[in-house]
């Protein structure tokens, strides 16, 4: 199977998988939120709890598998991966809008995931990271098609783990509004900057190094 014919698979299956996410949350809002979803949180029963975190952990294996059946080497697995995540990211909070007209705008904050603590962020940042993830395994796809491997370079590395720790310390610094239920501080947009710039330097950088070695 050709690599356009596999992308087109998996955004299929990542927007239907999206649609199945964002369906469980229409009635996980109708339990917790009948009048609508806002800060601070609710609290939400220990059972229920437990079968959200399972959730997550089976989304992420869902996607890990999508990405490691259409992949042949590590790289290409982890590019599958992170287009058929970022499709689906999106994809969530467009299924929501569907079925809640929710959100009213991408910077209506949204508990984003549950581990190892809650994050929290505005809808435009995951949407963000999502649109660079996309880009990004395109990038690698690409380099393995030109050189049958691809070996992204320090600078690369470096500029990816400096997005990932700020992305992540945005969603995770306010502990108060996802542990003990608090109203959320305002969310500090300029860390999303920094990490968008990081992420895009990093897929520029990779992007840069296919087409000179061409």
């Amino acid at each position: 199977m050709t690599t356009l014919r596999k992308i087109f698979w998996i955004v299929l299956f990542a927007v239907a998988f999206a649609a199945v996410e964002s369906s469980v949350v229409v009635y996980l809002r109708s339990l917790y939120y009948p009048e609508g979803f806002t800060f601070p949180l609710k609290p939400i029963s220990q059972t229920h709890l437990r079968v959200e975190l399972l959730r997550e952990i089976a989304t992420i294996i869902m996607l890990i598998c999508i990405g490691a059946l259409a992949g042949s080497r590590p790289w290409s697995k982890f590019a599958y991966f992170m287009i058929g995540f970022g499709v689906w990211d999106m994809f969530y909070y467009f299924w929501l809008k569907v079925m809640l007209n929710w959100p009213s705008s991408l910077l209506d904050l949204d508990i984003l995931f549950l581990l190892p603590i809650p994050w929290i962020g505005p809808v435009i940042a995951p949407v963000v990271i999502s649109i660079l993830m996309i880009l990004g395994g395109v990038v690698i796809l690409r380099k393995e098609h030109a050189d049958g491997v691809f070996r992204p370079s320090r600078i690369s590395w470096i500029l990816s783990i400096a997005g990932s720790a700020v992305i992540l310390f945005s969603f995770m610094s306010d502990v108060d509004a996802g542990l003990v239920l608090t109203p959320p501080k305002p969310y500090r947009y300029e860390l999303l900057v920094i990490a968008t710039i990081l992420y895009a330097a990093a897929t520029f950088d990779a992007h840069r190094r296919t087409f000179s070695n061409q």
